[in-house]
Parts: C-alpha cells; structure tokens; sequence
C-alpha cells in the first residue's frame, strides 16, 4: 500500500461554538427549532405533493426533489450538531467526518444543478406554453431530474475521495461544527494545493454556471413577461418565478459568500455563523417561501384537511 493512502486520525474534534459558551444553550435551541421547521416544512411539501393529482406538474416534480434534497441536506449538519452542543466531547471518526463531508458535497452540487432545471422548466412554461406539455414530458423531468442527481453524485464522490485519501497524520482539531471541505482539507500532512484548486474549479463551475444560466432564463422570462398584453397574466407569471427566484437568490447568495472568495478573505470564526445560515436556516425557509407565496399549495394543504377531518 502506498504512503499517500495511509491515515493516522481515528477521529476528529469539531470545535465548534466551545469558545462561546454561554451562547451554547441558544445555539441548541436555535438549531432545533430550525431543523424542526426543516423537516416538518418539507415533509409537508412532499406528502402534499404525492397525494394531490392537481400538484402532479413538472413543477411540483422538481420542487418534491428540492424538498426531499432539503432534508437531506440539513439532516447531514443538524444531528451531530446538536449533539456536540450538548456534548463536552465534540468528536466524529474519522471515516464518519468523510461520509458528512461526502454527502454535503453531494446534497449542495445537486441542489445547484435542480434550481438551474426549475429556472429552466419556468423558462419552458412561461416563453414556449404551446410546447409546454411536449418539453416537459414526465420522461424529460425525470432525465433532467435525475442528471442533477448523478452530478451531485459524482462530485460528492469524487471529491471526497481525493481529500480522503490524502495522509493526515497531524492536528485533529477542525474550528468548525461540522466537516466543511476546506477545513478537513488543511488537516492533510501534506501538499494540497491541486486539491484546493480542483474545489475551487468546482465551486466556480457548479455555483457560478448554473447561476448565470439560471439569470440568463430569467432575463428570457421577464422579457417574455413584459410583453404580455393582459396585466393578470403579468402578474400571474411573476407570481408562478417570485418563489423560486427568492430561494435561488438565498441559496446560490450564502454559497457564493462561503466558496467563492479569496483565502484571504477566509475566517472560521466568521464562517461558522454564515454556515448555519447556508447549513440549517435556509432549509427551512424554503418550504414557506413556496407555501406562502403558492396558491395551489395552499388549496391543497386546505384539500387535504378537509379530507382528513371528514
């Protein structure tokens, strides 16, 4: 066996918020009420998504996977979190702080990738109606759907084992309160300025592509938009991008901020306080600004109290 794929860490001590102490209580408490409104939120979106045939669109296709990768996404950080809020001992294994920063990698990228197909599916829904139902067949989403996926995959993967493994035979403390990339990344023993500059590539090509790509669709929308004769139907389009949009902008916004910016600017203690907000905050957010802004949601969640009580 070579000497690169050796590593010395059993496990790995997650530091955390230790330094503020009498902040912890607050923390915990924070952290659950937000992944509570996380899971309960998208659960919510999903069962209502499955059970109503009026929300079986395109667009509710995509919004069940964006819930479904919600979920996912914060259940990867809120756990552990929790517990080592509560914990004197904030430690993970070692192959345990591989698999969260695997499937954090995995959960991010292919959300990137589904709010790009949903800007693209309004896209289709809004400047070609006619062709609306030939585009976005169900056979086309679940492609569409299922490529984000097999990207998301093949980054989490990919990643992960490139920074696995490398030797870490050094400090095994990371300032952070879960295993983000760049932090598991300085605790190689050794040289990893191509993996730096691979996480960097990535991050530019998964966030920045699919956002301009994204904006491009919306310059297309807005203009097709502008054009239309009637106002309802103005404001009926915009009704139908607004939610989507919102959550593009908090999404791609915090990660923009966390990965695509100058080692220089890099501080962990900052860091940490803007990755709960990208890592538990923002997950459940999305549930209400789609619920509250989503008239058909609503009609449905209504449908299915009333069937539940009759």
């Amino acid at each position: 066996m070579k000497k690169d794929n050796w590593t010395c860490l059993t496990e790995i001590v997650l530091v955390g918020f230790s330094d503020f102490q009498t902040m912890r209580e607050l923390l915990f408490c924070l952290v659950l009420i937000f992944y509570l409104m996380t899971l309960m939120g998208n659960s919510l979106i999903l069962i209502l998504t499955v059970l109503n045939p009026t929300l079986h669109t395109p667009m509710y296709f995509f919004l069940w996977n964006l819930s479904f990768l919600e979920i996912g996404y914060t259940s990867t950080i809120s756990p552990k979190t929790l517990m080592n809020l509560l914990s004197d001992k904030q430690a993970i294994s070692f192959w345990g702080c591989g698999c969260q920063m695997c499937f954090f990698i995995f959960f991010g990228a292919t959300e990137c990738c589904l709010l790009c197909v949903m800007a693209y599916d309004r896209y289709v829904a809004i400047c070609k109606p006619l062709q609306y139902p030939y585009i976005m067949n169900f056979r086309e989403c679940a492609n569409l759907a299922g490529a984000s996926w097999a990207i998301g995959v093949f980054i989490g993967l990919g990643q992960s084992i490139s920074i696995l493994t490398l030797p870490f035979c050094g400090s095994n403390r990371i300032n952070h309160f879960f295993c983000d990339v760049l932090p598991v990344l300085r605790l190689a023993s050794t040289n990893t300025y191509k993996n730096e500059v691979a996480i960097a590539t990535l991050a530019v090509l998964i966030i920045l592509v699919n956002f301009l790509l994204i904006l491009f669709s919306y310059i297309l929308i807005i203009s097709t938009i502008l054009m239309m004769p009637v106002a309802k139907n103005r404001r009926k389009a915009f009704s139908t991008c607004s939610s989507h949009l919102t959550v593009v902008f908090i999404f791609y916004g915090t990660g923009s901020f966390a990965y695509i910016r100058p080692n220089s600017a890099y501080s962990m203690d900052n860091n940490r306080f803007l990755a709960l907000l990208y890592t538990v905050v923002t997950s459940s957010l999305n549930p209400i600004i789609y619920s509250l802004r989503n008239k058909e949601i609503k009609a449905a969640f209504k449908k299915s109290i009333a069937r539940f009580y009759l």
